[in-house]
Formats: structure tokens, C-alpha cells, sequence
């Protein structure tokens, strides 16, 4: 059988290769292990538990033990949204001279056409990469995402919600008493916020190692006057960098102890461009969240597709699938790349949340 670069199954290994997208949010806080939470079904089974503190009772001499209940935990059937980018290749295309290529090329167009696929394929990884930081921003934030399903090319769309939570609003929400700014007072209650958001963690057993916060707040938490005399009184250089390997957009703007615990504050400005054209934020302005690495998962559900080389149905189960597409009649070949992820917690709100300048 003659080797064919656009079977699906070579697309894979390129896909495979492609270079990692820095994604700070799903990295840090949603990673994937990929011997259990790649799904062969295109539904994924999400079970997160509540945090618990129970301690073990005592037994009288020539009792056995007491009998302790497990705690329960919650699993839900999710069919995950599919992200499916796609390019279109037509006879133009490979006439046309590609991005970097000499002014002279000698590439055949049967060369610059895998050229322009690897090329696309690269590009759409970036895009799945963007949208699903959105997806863990947005579960950080709310307990949950909105997905939007297109029906057709960014006409009408189908809202999609899943939720990590019971109730009407998300448990992880924290209400501080004034907003947030520059002054002292505010300062000591700044301190006090922070503790008492970590305190909702801690007794549930839950880790809290960091704060996470949009750039407006950590403007206002760098200016404050009572913050900038607790880092002076650490030692604080304004120049120094600690040798801690951090992705693009992020930085780690202080290192205070909150009632005996070294908390980092992280400062993530990283943003995106909307499919309206609009550029937005990953951190929603205003608000915090107290956090700790690995406090979720990205699991993902298999992706099931025709293949134009037998016609018949194939289910991959991969983090993306790629697909290549030729249309005889209208001289146009086509590349799509196609993701089902969910970011999932693995307890029930373990972000703790607060909007600390009065935003929406």
C-alpha cells in the first residue's frame, strides 16, 4: 500500500510533533494524564468529591472499630464540546508564494501544499490551545463554562453549560466587605481577605498555595501602601527575580506569610482574541482566586469522523484529531483539527473566588 501523508494516522504523528502552546492556567491548574483521562467514548465520566476534615474516633478495649462511612463524591456524564477549526486549500493557494518563502521559490505546488497543511495544522493547535485557557479560566472563575456551539461558520450558535457545582451561585465565592485599594486600612484588609479565603479551603482539607490575580488588582495590590511596607520589610528588590521558570504573561509579583503561610501572588495578563474580532482577558477584571496547582484535570472525549480514503466511520482517542478533506468537483482540499476537552475539578470549588474592585 503506497505511503499517503494525508491519511489521518500521518496527520496524527505531525499533530503529535507540533511545538507545545504555553498555556498557563491549563498547565498549571488542569493538567492531563494521558492514561486516564483521554476517553475512548465521546462521553467522559467527571467524579469530583467534596473536601473533608472528618477525624477518626476513638473505640473502647475489645471493640473492634467503628464503622466509617465513605465519603461520597459526584459523577456526571458530559459530552464535551468539540473545537474544529478548519482551513480551506484551493489552486490559488499554491500558486500563491507562502509566508517566509524565497521570491524565487522552487517549491512544486505539491510541496507547498504540505507546507501550508503543517503550517495550518500548527496554527488551529495554537487556537484549540486559546480556547481551551478560556474554558479553564472560566471554570477557575465560575464553578463551570458556557460553551458555544456553531451550527454554521460564526452564524448561529447553541449555548452549552456545564456546572461543578449544586445550588443557584458557586460555593467558592468569597464577598469581601469594601473594595479594594491603595490606602493602608485597606492594606489590613486586604491581608484579612486573603486569609479568610484560604481559611474556606483549609478546613475542608483543600490546598491553598497562591493567588492569582488580574493585572487591575494587581496594580492596586503593588501601590498599597501597607503591602509595599510589608515586602520592604522583607527585603523586597524591586530588580531581583527569583528562580522560579514561569510562562509568558505571568509573573510572580510578591511572596507574603498569611498567618503562617508563604502565599505567592501571581499577576497573569495573557489575553485572546474572541471569534468577533474583540480581544479580551483570560482573568476576568477585578477579581482574584485563591488556588493551588493540580486542583483539576483536562480530560478529553474521543473523536469520531468519516475518512474520505473508505468512507466508513474511525474513532480516534486523541487530544486532537486531524482530518483532510478533498472536493474533486470544486477544487478545494480542506484541513480540520478537532478537540473535545472539559476542564473538571478534581473537589467541588476548590478556587476560591472574590470580585475585590467592584466589577460586574
Amino acid at each position: 500500500m503506497p505511503f499517503d501523508i494525508y491519511d489521518t494516522h500521518t496527520l496524527l504523528m505531525s499533530v503529535r510533533q507540533l511545538p507545545p502552546v504555553h498555556t498557563f492556567l491549563l498547565d498549571r491548574y488542569f493538567p492531563t494524564n494521558e492514561a486516564t483521562d483521554i476517553f475512548a467514548t465521546t462521553d467522559v465520566l467527571v467524579e469530583y468529591k467534596k473536601g473533608s476534615q472528618i477525624a477518626a474516633p476513638w473505640v473502647a478495649p475489645r471493640k473492634g472499630g467503628i464503622t466509617i462511612v465513605r465519603d461520597g463524591y459526584r459523577m456526571d456524564r458530559f459530552t464535551p464540546g468539540k473545537i474544529a477549526p478548519e482551513r480551506p486549500l484551493t489552486a490559488d493557494d499554491l500558486r500563491r508564494r507562502g509566508f517566509g518563502e524565497a521570491l524565487y521559490p522552487n517549491l512544486t505546488p505539491a510541496q507547498r501544499q504540505g507546507a501550508l497543511i503543517v503550517g495550518d495544522l500548527d496554527e488551529m493547535h495554537g487556537m484549540i490551545a486559546r480556547r481551551k485557557e478560556k474554558m479553564a479560566a472560566d471554570v477557575i472563575f465560575t464553578g463551570g463554562c458556557m460553551m458555544d456551539e456553531y451550527v454554521d461558520d460564526f452564524g448561529k450558535h447553541e449555548a452549552s453549560e456545564v456546572r461543578f457545582y449544586e445550588g443557584k451561585s458557586y460555593p467558592g465565592t468569597f464577598t469581601p466587605s469594601t473594595n479594594w485599594d491603595t490606602t493602608t486600612e485597606s492594606g489590613k484588609q486586604i491581608l484579612a481577605d486573603i486569609a479568610a479565603m484560604i481559611s474556606m479551603n483549609t478546613k475542608r482539607g483543600l490546598p491553598a498555595t497562591e493567588v492569582l490575580m488580574a493585572p487591575d488588582v494587581a496594580e492596586i495590590f503593588l501601590s498599597n501602601e501597607w503591602i509595599i511596607g510589608l515586602l520592604d520589610n522583607r527585603n523586597y528588590m524591586i530588580g531581583g527575580v527569583d528562580p522560579e521558570l514561569l510562562p509568558s504573561g505571568v509573573a510572580k509579583i510578591a511572596r507574603l506569610n498569611i498567618k503562617g503561610r508563604m502565599i505567592d501572588f501571581l499577576s497573569y495578563e495573557d489575553s485572546y482574541e474572541e471569534v468577533d474580532g474583540t480581544t479580551k482577558q483570560y482573568l476576568p477584571e477585578g477579581k482574584i482566586a485563591v488556588a493551588a496547582p493540580a486542583a483539576g484535570r483536562t480530560v478529553y472525549g474521543a473523536i469520531t469522523q468519516v475518512e474520505q480514503s473508505d468512507g466508513e466511520f474511525h474513532t480516534y482517542t486523541e487530544k486532537e484529531v486531524p482530518k483532510y478533506v478533498s472536493d474533486a468537483d470544486n477544487d478545494i482540499r480542506k484541513v480540520r483539527l478537532t478537540s473535545a476537552p472539559l476542564c473538571v475539578p478534581n473537589n467541588e470549588s476548590p478556587f476560591i473566588v472574590a470580585d475585590v474592585l467592584g466589577g460586574d
